[in-house]
């Protein structure tokens, strides 16, 4: 059984023995693939370096997560670009828009959001969507841009029926994190109405960490606690999913 995180932070734990650590956990859970999204300049190094450490296991992105898109955005951007030249990655991401935290930064994001699709499409990458409180934003974007080179995963989704079924006609897949184990996330009741085809796994360590650990630091190795309780929604075994969304994960990244 493999099983592929497609969406870690892993590399924010800078403590060598600590990281390993992290490592021997998921090769122990059978998470075997991980994919590396980038957030801003400073984070580069750290996500070339895991990915230099566990060639085979880690896959870089790069990108500017709409949360680090303030004014003079496009000189960090240019920045991440440079930093970035030369290496290997697999996606453009994380990106989008959130309205969470600041709406004045709205027309920026959208900005950045666009320019950086462009980016994707002119390499033949995946985008790694990132959206909080901005469906509608997103989606008029995507709707705006959508061709046969817009493609990738809508990272931690959460929303409901009629949002999986727009994203998904898009062609885009729907990543599933720690959010599907709780009680209260909604997420459990929107999944039986979607075809696990269209579904990817992701934990986003160190955050949003899934029951039974809820509270705790999120790791790539409960990636497993996700895998079982998307299993136990379609009535599979948890080998069936980690193939399947696995070899979604396949046809995303071309790895």
């Amino acid at each position: 059984m493999v099983l592929t995180d497609t969406h870690t932070h892993l590399y924010y734990e800078t403590d060598h023995e600590k990281l390993e650590g992290l490592m021997q956990r998921c090769t122990m859970n059978n998470v075997d693939r991980l994919f590396l999204p980038n957030v801003n300049s400073e984070s580069v190094p750290l996500v070339f370096g895991l990915a230099d450490s566990y060639p085979g296991s880690c896959f870089p992105m790069l990108g500017l997560h709409p949360c680090d898109v303030k004014e003079g955005w496009a000189d960090e951007w240019q920045k991440i670009q440079h930093l970035g030249s030369g290496r290997k990655i697999y996606a453009i991401g994380e990106i989008g828009i959130d309205l969470y935290w600041d709406k004045t930064t709205l027309n920026h994001q959208i900005d950045a959001f666009r320019l950086q699709i462009k980016y994707a499409k002119d390499l033949n990458l995946p985008i790694v969507i990132h959206c909080r409180d901005a469906f509608t934003e997103v989606y008029n974007v995507l709707e705006q841009e959508a061709d046969d080179r817009l493609r990738g995963v809508f990272h931690c989704f959460t929303g409901n029926a009629e949002q999986a079924g727009k994203i998904t006609a898009l062609g885009f897949y729907l990543g599933i994190g720690g959010v599907v184990t709780y009680k209260n996330g909604g997420i459990d009741k929107v999944i039986p109405h979607i075809d696990i085809r269209h579904l990817v796994l992701e934990t986003d360590s160190p955050y949003l960490t899934p029951v039974p650990h809820r509270g705790k630091r999120n790791e790539s190795s409960y990636l497993l606690y996700v895998a079982q309780k998307v299993a136990d929604i379609y009535g599979m075994d948890v080998e069936t999913v980690a193939e399947i969304t696995t070899r979604n994960s396949k046809e995303i990244f071309a790895v």
